[in-house]
């Protein structure tokens, strides 16, 4: 079992920052790729960044340049830093890790766990 918390969601005026965190728990032998998404009201839920193992990062075209995606391997956490908030960035961001856990049964199995969700609301 992998959990995932995630904090650091809020209310901020457009022009703004947010930094938002998500911690990944349990089970863990690895972790590859770390994902924030968003979902805003009536839309699907659409990926932001992502990085891998290795560092490599990729972002939407909405978000390039103004977000940063950044992990902290020794803690299993993922960062999103979000600058020069807009209001269309309104949304529900999720946190997505996938890697390879294990148990004394199984020993090692691929894992795809997401988070809670927190609500990040951009003021204009």
């Amino acid at each position: 079992q992998v959990q995932l918390v995630e904090s650091g969601g809020g209310l901020v005026q457009a022009g703004g920052s947010l930094r938002l965190s998500c911690a990944a728990s349990g089970s863990i032998f690895s972790i590859n790729t770390m994902d924030w998404y968003r979902q805003a009201p009536g839309k699907q839920r659409e990926l932001v960044a992502s990085i891998t193992s290795g560092g490599t990062t990729n972002y939407a075209d909405s978000v390039k340049g103004r977000f940063t995606i950044s992990r902290d391997n020794a803690k299993n956490t993922v960062y999103l830093q979000m600058n020069s908030l807009k209001p269309e960035d309104t949304a529900v961001y999720y946190c997505n890790v996938d890697g390879i856990g294990y148990s004394s049964t199984v020993l090692y199995s691929p894992f795809n766990s997401w988070g809670q969700g927190t609500q990040v609301t951009v003021s204009s």
